[in-house]
């Protein structure tokens, strides 16, 4: 698989970022991408709740997701739509951080509802509630692609090391990790983290991220770490997109895979315990 990693700096204007995705996603096919990987939110960051509520739809009257899913037609060209931000009809009135996998034929082959809620305080100047604005989702998702089988994952879920386990064992041979991730955590953990899951799984891991600062018409502009990158089954980082957005294109071969499991079936070696 020839992967196309799109590193965007979204505003909270979608439709100023489907034209930027769109372009990246023309740029990749012209490189011979097989498929194209976006990063969290990437059709509004925003950190103002009433912006959100102005520009963001249900799913079935979103704008971005037809006009990609048409785009992945067009180019015979996969997608993951890292995520959007939905509104839902829930009574709370919170969105969804919701991931799609995109055929080369326009369908929607896979939804993933972001689990883990980034509420933190990473400085006094710097904290988030994400579950004030979005409800969590409560299933894990394996989507299956002529290239191999996909384990979605949102951002803040590369913590949780047992999402990722629990990926693999049910047949990931990659793993997903959109990512609009703090400028503050993303310089001290996010290598460590992505490079920690694809070695313990055994799993390649593809992380398209958010960079810079984001222009925004309300609320308070964020930053984020960007660095978007490919890790090997073994731990090698083989793409690291830096800060600044563009496409950075990665081949992926997934016999890789199956050489790291065989050198190391960690897999195959869980046990139960008792306690603490």
């Amino acid at each position: 698989m020839r992967a196309a990693l799109l590193q965007m700096t979204s505003s909270d204007v979608p439709e100023e970022n489907l034209a930027t995705a769109s372009a990246m996603m023309r740029e990749a096919k012209s490189e011979g991408a097989d498929f194209a990987f976006m990063p969290e939110v990437m059709n509004c960051l925003s950190t103002s709740r009433s912006r959100q509520n102005e520009v963001l739809r249900l799913e079935e009257e979103d704008a971005t997701l037809p006009a990609l899913s048409a785009l992945c037609a067009e180019l015979g060209m996969w997608a993951l739509i890292g995520s959007l931000g939905l509104k839902t009809h829930d009574p709370d009135g919170r969105f969804a951080n919701r991931s799609f996998v995109i055929s080369d034929k326009g369908e929607i082959v896979a939804r993933y509802d972001k689990i883990h809620m980034f509420d933190v305080d990473v400085t006094p100047e710097e904290t988030y509630r994400e579950s004030d604005g979005y409800r969590p989702g409560d299933k894990a998702v394996v989507a299956e692609t002529p290239f191999g089988a996909i384990g979605m994952t949102i951002c803040y879920d590369v913590r949780f090391g047992a999402l990722h386990r629990s990926l693999a064992k049910a047949g990931a041979q990659i793993l997903t990790v959109p990512a609009a991730f703090s400028h503050v955590t993303g310089a001290a953990h996010w290598e460590t983290l992505l490079r920690a899951r694809a070695i313990e799984t055994g799993c390649f891991v593809i992380a398209p991220a958010q960079t810079g600062t984001h222009a925004t018409t309300r609320g308070q502009a964020r930053r984020t770490h960007g660095h978007s990158m490919v890790v090997a089954p073994w731990g090698e980082v083989l793409a690291d997109a830096g800060t600044e957005a563009g496409v950075t294109i990665v081949d992926v071969d997934l016999s890789l895979v199956q050489k790291a499991r065989r050198q190391v079936p960690a897999l195959q070696h869980d046990r139960e315990f008792d306690g603490p």
